[in-house]
């Protein structure tokens, strides 16, 4: 946030849009009429008009950004939930209708791939989303987990997704899993507890 913009058309942080835009119309109003004036006062006129178009047009899509995020996160949780209580149909529902589609959005939509026991292209999604966010930890977690399924399942010639009551899709493609289950990476039992863990996911 830019201190500098907000004391330029001399409101607080706290102000609301609408208090913004006044103070930034009447201020224009001022330095249009100051402007024509001789000499240095005209010169500051001139000066404040373009200091004072800048700060309006940064502090507002600072803030339509800030609603952005915010809004996108609470839709992401609301898909997220849905995951969680098995409304995948709803889930997927509120996934298209997103217009901005981000490395989160596609994360979940491997979630609900995987859910659907549509391997192929969950991980394809995994994979976008790696590309969009390549620091992200919790997308390659998923994308191992996932693979380690999808290799054991080469192994034994079972499905990759045989569990008839399986945990919370964010605790299989991310979420935290057991210590215990780790200290067994080659028996069955840690390719069972890497997508049915046995630690809640945060």
């Amino acid at each position: 946030m830019n201190q500098e913009n907000y004391e330029i058309l001399q409101v607080e942080e706290s102000a609301t849009d609408e208090q913004i835009k006044e103070a930034y119309e009447r201020l224009k109003k001022q330095y249009d009429e100051e402007k024509w004036q001789d000499g240095e006062a005209g010169n500051h006129a001139a000066r404040m008009l373009g200091k004072i178009e800048t700060a309006y047009s940064e502090i507002m899509a600072e803030r339509r950004e800030k609603r952005q995020n915010t809004e996108g996160a609470n839709a992401f949780e609301e898909v997220s939930e849905c995951i969680r209580s098995g409304d995948i149909v709803r889930a997927q529902t509120l996934l298209d209708g997103f217009n901005e589609r981000n490395a989160e959005w596609h994360y979940l939509q491997s979630v609900v791939f995987y859910k659907k026991n549509w391997m192929n292209e969950s991980k394809k999604q995994l994979e976008i989303a790696m590309q969009m966010d390549a620091g992200n930890p919790k997308y390659r977690e998923a994308y191992d987990k996932l693979n380690a399924r999808a290799d054991y399942a080469q192994q034994t010639g079972g499905a990759p997704n045989t569990n008839p009551n399986p945990a919370s899709a964010d605790e299989q493609m991310g979420g935290n899993w057991c210590a215990n289950c780790a200290s067994m990476c080659y028996t069955f039992l840690c390719v069972n507890c890497l997508f049915n863990l046995c630690c809640n996911c945060h």
